[in-house]
């Protein structure tokens, strides 16, 4: 398989390309740091030399640049098979006194890249009649949480275009699967005092990403709902 996977330099992203790497498949990385982006690389090859690495970094943030690392895709010629929408930021705060400009910036990183880059893409998977596309939103996206502001806007927005995506995209053969991830040690925990046993591994996601992706034509998996074996934190 191609697989198209954004924010890949760490967290999830660094995982789920793991995951598809350590079983042979060819890969498609993007990343707004170009220094870590490439030094997963480096590790992944070492690694999975049975796997095709190529990576690029773009701001996926800015609409211009997310449909550039499409077009960037698509110019090797091969077919996009899964595409999984990780790229994303969270700013903590609350509606009434976050910064301004907070909600904007939520909505360019997590929804907007999203929607800018599968619309570059899916036009080949519906041509094909195949393809996958995963949508890393959040348990924010289910439940309102204090602290959770614009992030949490902007990930039930993720859950709504994954919803109407999944729609259009049946008589075409194409799934969508929204992801809903919990808590999971990651960078953005690092340093929090939490205990990473109390909380999920990102591998984890990664795994269930992957088994979902290994189902016949006819079964899509429309959610994965993750969460620590405690629940919330």
């Amino acid at each position: 398989m191609n697989v198209v996977i954004t924010g890949a330099s760490k967290g999830f992203g660094k995982s789920l390309a793991e995951e598809f790497a350590a079983h042979g498949h060819n890969l498609f990385l993007c990343s707004r740091n170009e220094t870590n982006l490439y030094r997963t690389v480096e590790e992944l090859m070492r690694y999975y030399p049975d796997s095709q690495i190529k990576a690029n970094a773009f701001d996926l943030s800015v609409k211009e640049q997310a449909i550039a690392f499409g077009q960037w895709v698509l110019s090797f010629g091969k077919p996009v098979d899964v595409l999984i929408n990780n790229a994303g930021l969270f700013e903590p705060g609350s509606v009434h006194n976050e910064p301004d400009g907070t909600l904007e910036q939520m909505l360019n990183v997590n929804l907007m890249s999203a929607y800018h880059l599968t619309r570059t893409l899916i036009a080949t998977m519906m041509e094909r009649k195949s393809g996958h596309v995963f949508n890393m939103c959040s348990i924010a996206s289910l439940k309102a949480y204090a602290n959770g502001g614009a992030y949490s806007v902007s990930k039930y927005a993720l859950a709504g275009f994954s919803r109407n995506l999944r729609e259009e995209m049946k008589p075409y053969g194409v799934k969508v699967t929204a992801v809903y991830p919990g808590a999971a040690y990651t960078d953005s925990w690092a340093g929090s005092g939490v205990d990473p046993q109390r909380i999920m591994q990102s591998k984890d996601i990664a795994t269930m990403i992957y088994a979902a992706a290994q189902l016949s034509p006819q079964a899509c998996v429309e959610d994965i709902i993750l969460r620590p074996q405690l629940g919330d934190l």
